[in-house]
């Protein structure tokens, strides 16, 4: 039986951690010069996924 494919867009986005996964923020990357210092300052880093997401994002990246 072949091998399962990853989704190639989902892998880009989200990295595994030891307790989940990880995810940049939305709305930073591009028109940025109208958006206020403090909400791009906001939305650096990244964010766990929601633990709604987990099942959709687990399946894309297969894992169990």
């Amino acid at each position: 039986m072949p091998k399962q494919k990853v989704h190639s867009g989902a892998a880009k986005r989200f990295k595994k951690t030891g307790s989940g996964l990880k995810r940049k923020s939305a709305y930073k990357s591009h028109i940025l010069t109208k958006m206020t210092t403090k909400r791009k300052r906001q939305l650096r880093g990244t964010s766990e996924v929601h633990p709604a997401d987990m099942s959709n994002v687990k399946r894309m990246l297969r894992q169990n």
